[in-house]
């Protein structure tokens, strides 16, 4: 299956570099962002689910590739799919893009790995989250 997640993220005046460029730094803020809606999207949104025992993971990796400026003010579609399920790993792949085409601005990956919530070594992912994630997959 390759489905994805996709949110709107705005681009304010402060993104912008002295050439009215978005700031490199950005992009993965706006990356992290739709990470976070898609956590809530799937029901792991909230500190509350690390509290009561739920999933933790820590980030391993994250990648941007910079393919088009994203010029001024305005919004950007974000996109995020689960690129890869591994034993404690999970990497998932972003796309940033204009409103009216599926051009890309940047694209990237971050990986996370999950761990034990006392230890934080890594740890297998449960299968409930397995399952949770298993309609996101698009190896």
């Amino acid at each position: 299956m390759n489905r994805f997640y996709e949110k709107v993220q705005g681009v304010y005046f402060d993104d912008l570099d002295p050439f009215r460029i978005l700031h490199n730094a950005r992009f993965l803020l706006l990356f992290e962002r739709t990470l976070g809606s898609f956590w809530l999207e799937v029901g792991l949104g909230g500190i509350e689910s690390h509290l009561e025992g739920g999933h933790t993971h820590l980030v391993r990796a994250n990648t941007i590739e910079y393919l088009s400026p994203v010029r001024g003010t305005g919004n950007v579609r974000v996109r995020v799919r689960v690129h890869k399920l591994g034993r404690t790993s999970l990497t998932f792949a972003f796309r940033m893009m204009p409103m009216d085409m599926d051009d890309d601005y940047a694209t990237g990956t971050r990986t996370v790995v999950s761990v034990d919530s006392n230890t934080q070594k890594p740890t297998p992912w449960h299968d409930d989250f397995r399952a949770m994630m298993a309609p996101w997959i698009s190896e």
